[in-house]
């Protein structure tokens, strides 16, 4: 089945307010098998609303409104939809006696518009709101399904999860629940576009499970996902789909749920008794706030220095000053300072693993080198130390936060390579 939700107030489109409805909307449908296709937000304006719902009776089976259902004259979504099916709106007399009661109970005359707020579109199953006045409905017609909900979340909830969600199971779904599970591969050190490129037979040709990409910085992640009656069923279907990806793309793919790289390499290295220490120049201190900010951090990570200046790079970390003045000099942004950080570092903290970052992150090119060259390296105690040239793109907070990924990754790799060879 097919869904689109419509939003309705024209706070929503001014931005003075977050559709967090939608969000909740949409994780509940797929947790009951319906796909949403389709978000629609749309202002409190009678010839738009009507014109939003025909569209929506053309492309989805369901369709589920959120707001508009308030005291006011601006609150027009039972009117719109009433006007759109043909039938006409009656006063719930339950829903009534509650808004007396209601303004009984404060002691405060209500005013006639609150009437509003117990009309039932003709026909319609109604959704008592336990946490507000406003009713909602729940119609079908014409093979189509219709919930009208309000638009306060605290009302929303658990109207839908109450009423709503049992009478869509039973009335679109005909008692059958067949739930949409997900499962999250991470991966790191590789594009979209590549990875794409990697797996398009299988993206091409998909059908249950489904395969979808979605790009973070310096990260990707594919969602696939499936339709079954249990949870055990679903890992059957998923198991092969995940073990084809991660065959063709074990080099990148670092998790198997939805976890950060940071997160993965603090439990990798706290589980094997490994600790870290970190040099940083055009990061200043971005790669440190990542690792650090997973909680057990303090296992595997002895600490770090941001040697932003040459200063600080020759009096904390010993890198020799004609590597970084003079005309022959390689200077800051170089490999060579790249592998002085990371050695001196890892030395200083006594640690197994020393990190570097310096590069050039802009917006203005740095000894006459240009915005994105950086130099990340990984020292290792008893082994030869790895330098890497990036060439990054994008905006100086772009440039910093690929430069944390990209050796974050290069950390990961190094500590899985170890394991194999051990």
């Amino acid at each position: 089945m097919k869904a689109e939700i419509i939003a309705v107030g024209t706070e929503l489109l001014l931005g003075q307010i977050v559709n967090t409805n939608a969000q909740y909307l949409s994780q509940e449908l797929a947790a009951i098998g319906i796909d949403v296709y389709f978000q629609t937000v749309v202002g409190d304006n009678m010839d738009r609303l009507q014109e939003a719902v025909r569209l929506a009776q053309k492309r989805a089976d369901i369709i589920l409104f959120s707001g508009g259902l308030g005291p006011t004259q601006d609150d027009l979504t039972k009117d719109a939809i009433a006007a759109v099916l043909g039938r006409e709106l009656h006063l719930n007399r339950l829903a009534m006696d509650k808004l007396e009661q209601f303004f009984r109970n404060r002691g405060v005359e209500m005013t006639e518009n609150n009437r509003r707020q117990a009309l039932s579109i003709e026909g319609a199953t109604p959704l008592e709101n336990e946490t507000g006045l406003a009713i909602g409905d729940a119609i079908a017609q014409d093979g189509k399904f219709y919930v009208v909900l309000p638009g306060p979340p605290k009302e929303l909830k658990p109207m839908f999860e109450n009423q709503a969600k049992s009478w869509l199971l039973q009335q679109a779904l005909g008692g059958k629940e067949l739930a949409i599970y997900s499962k999250m591969l991470k991966f790191a050190g590789i594009g979209e576009s590549a990875l794409e490129t990697r797996l398009l037979d299988l993206i091409q040709s998909q059908t249950d499970p489904t395969i979808a990409p979605y790009a973070k910085e310096g990260e990707v992640a594919i969602r696939i996902s499936t339709k079954a009656a249990s949870e055990s069923e679903a890992l059957i279907k998923l198991a092969a789909t995940e073990a084809e990806i991660q065959q063709r793309l074990s080099e990148y793919m670092y998790a198997s749920e939805d976890v950060t790289l940071e997160e993965v390499i603090v439990d990798l290295m706290s589980k094997r008794g490994l600790t870290v220490s970190a040099a940083e120049s055009c990061t200043g201190g971005m790669l440190m706030e990542h690792i650090t900010s997973v909680p057990g951090s303090s296992a595997m990570f002895q600490g770090g220095i941001v040697c932003y200046s040459n200063e600080m790079k020759m009096k904390l970390l010993n890198v020799p000053r004609d590597y970084l003045e003079g005309d022959q000099a390689p200077g800051a942004v170089s490999k060579e300072v790249a592998l002085v950080l990371a050695e001196q570092v890892r030395m200083v903290m006594d640690s197994d693993f020393g990190l570097s970052v310096t590069g050039v992150a802009g917006p203005g090119f740095s000894e006459r080198k240009p915005v994105g060259l950086v130099y990340i390296g990984i020292a290792e105690r008893d082994k030869e130390t790895e330098i890497y040239e990036l060439k990054l793109s994008g905006n100086r907070e772009t440039i910093r936060l690929r430069s944390v990924k990209a050796i974050l990754y290069r950390l990961w790799r190094q500590v899985v390579e170890n394991e194999k060879l051990s």
